[in-house]
C-alpha cells in the first residue's frame, strides 16, 4: 500500500533541509550498515546510523531502517506486511498511551517491481544504554544508581502492562535506561511483537522473560523491581501471588 509518508513535526524541517523528506531520498541514501542485514521472511532488513546537522549546527542522530520483502503475516494481513509497518503502528500506540519508547521521525512503505519496501526512521537514544549493558557493569554502580535504574525500568513495565499490553519480547537489550540530573528514565525498543495481554498469564510471561535474564540483580533489588512493575512500594497479596507465579513458571521451565 502506497500512501503519503509520516513525518514527525519535530523532524520535518531538518529532513527538508537535507532533502531527505521523501521515500526515494531516504531509500537511495548511501550509508554503512551498523550490522549485518537481517535475511529472512523472504527478504532483507538493514539498519544504518544517520547524523544530520540542523540550522544551528547541532547534530541530531537517527537510525534509518530499510527493508524489502521482509514481511510479517497475521490473520489481519494474511498476505503479509512489512514488519516496520507493524512496529510503526506500535510506536504510535505507545505514544498515545504515554508509554516511553523510541520515537518515529519518518515512515513510509511502497509496492514496487522489486517487491514490498518500507522505511522507518527513529531518533537515536544516545543518552540511554540497553539494560544488558547496565548489567555488564552492575558491580561498579553505587547502590543508589542500581536502585534508580531498577525503579525506572520497573515503572516502564508497569506503564506498559497498565494499558493492557505486553511487549512480548522483553529482553534486557530492549529496555534502554539512563541516569540524569533530573532522575532516571527508561524507554522500550523493538516493538514489532507487542500486543494486547490476554490475561495475567501473559503479563507473567513478559516479566519472566526479563526476570530470568537479569542475573546481576540481587534478591533485594529484584524484589524492588517486581514491586515497581506492579506500581507498588511494599509486598501485598497481589505482589506475593506474582512472585509465586514467576517461581512456578521458572520451575516448570527448568523441569522441561
Amino acid at each position: 500500500m502506497n500512501s503519503e509518508p509520516f513525518i514527525a513535526v519535530n523532524a520535518r524541517a531538518l529532513l527538508e533541509q537535507h532533502g531527505l523528506d521523501s521515500f526515494d531520498a531516504l531509500w537511495g541514501l548511501q550509508l554503512d550498515a551498523v550490522d549485518d542485514p537481517n535475511i529472512g521472511r523472504g527478504g532483507w532488513s538493514s539498519v544504518y546510523r544517520l547524523e544530520l546537522a540542523d540550522t544551528d549546527g547541532q547534530v541530531q542522530s537517527f537510525y534509518l531502517k530499510r527493508q524489502q520483502n521482509h514481511l510479517s503475516r497475521s490473520l489481519r494481513h494474511p498476505g503479509g506486511e512489512p514488519t516496520f509497518a507493524r512496529e510503526f503502528r506500535a510506536i504510535q500506540q505507545y505514544a498515545r498511551h504515554g508509554i516511553p519508547a523510541l520515537e518515529a521521525a519518518f515512515f513510509a512503505q511502497r509496492r514496487t517491481a522489486e517487491g514490498r519496501k518500507a522505511i522507518l526512521l527513529t531518533r537515536a537514544l544516545d543518552d540511554y544504554q540497553p539494560l544488558d549493558e547496565w548489567f555488564a557493569r552492575w558491580s561498579d554502580l553505587s547502590w543508589a544508581d542500581k536502585r534508580d535504574v531498577t525503579l525506572a525500568c520497573g515503572a516502564l513495565v508497569h506503564a506498559l502492562h497498565n494499558t493492557g499490553r505486553i511487549h512480548n519480547c522483553l529482553y534486557p537489550k530492549h529496555i534502554f535506561a539512563r541516569l540524569a540530573q533530573d532522575g532516571a528514565g527508561a524507554r522500550l525498543i523493538d516493538l514489532e511483537k507487542t500486543r494486547r495481554a490476554l490475561g495475567q498469564r501473559d503479563r507473567v510471561r513478559d516479566l519472566d522473560t526479563l526476570n530470568r535474564r537479569s542475573p546481576a540483580l540481587s534478591r533485594a533489588i529484584r524484589l524492588r523491581f517486581l514491586l515497581a512493575c506492579q506500581g507498588k512500594q511494599r509486598l501485598d497479596d497481589e505482589a506475593r501471588a506474582l512472585i509465586v507465579a514467576l517461581n512456578q513458571r521458572q520451575q516448570r521451565k527448568q523441569a522441561a
